[in-house]
C-alpha cells in the first residue's frame, strides 16, 4: 500500500488561542516547530509528532482559494486519541474546565471520553 500512516488533522478556527489552549491544556499536546506558512496557526505535537494542525480560518481559506482549492465542511464525525492513564486525562479535562461524556465498552475494559473543542470538533479519548 502506498500510504504509511495518518499524518495530521487540520482544525480551522476563528480563535487560535482558545483552540491551542484546548488541545494543549486539556489534552496535553505541545506547540512545536511550524514552517512559515501563508496563514497564522500552530502545529501541535503528541509524542514528537505534529498530529494536530490549527489554522486561522479566514487566511487559510484565502490561501486555499489562491491554490484553487475550495474549503467545505468536512463529513468527519470525530478525531480519536489513545490515552494511557484515565484518571490523568480526567484530571486534565477538569483542570481545563472541559466537560466530557464518558462510556465504557462492555467486555473490553475500554473507557472512553467524548468532548468538543472550541470549534465544534468532537474529540474521543480511549483508555
Amino acid at each position: 500500500m502506498p500510504l504509511r500512516q495518518l499524518d495530521h488533522v487540520l482544525v480551522l478556527t476563528d480563535d487560535l488561542e482558545a483552540t491551542k489552549a484546548f488541545y494543549c491544556d486539556a489534552l496535553g499536546l505541545e506547540v512545536g516547530e511550524r514552517p512559515a506558512l501563508e496563514f497564522p496557526g500552530y502545529w501541535l505535537y503528541l509524542a514528537g509528532l505534529p498530529c494536530v494542525h490549527v489554522a486561522e480560518r479566514g487566511p487559510y481559506e484565502a490561501q486555499a482559494a489562491w491554490l484553487g482549492l475550495q474549503v467545505e465542511e468536512a463529513p468527519v464525525d470525530h478525531v480519536a486519541f489513545a490515552g494511557a492513564d484515565y484518571e490523568d486525562v480526567v484530571g486534565r479535562l477538569e483542570a481545563a474546565g472541559v466537560q466530557a461524556v464518558t462510556n465504557t465498552v462492555a467486555g473490553t475494559g475500554l473507557r472512553q471520553l467524548f468532548l468538543t473543542d472550541p470549534n465544534g470538533v468532537r474529540v474521543e479519548v480511549n483508555v
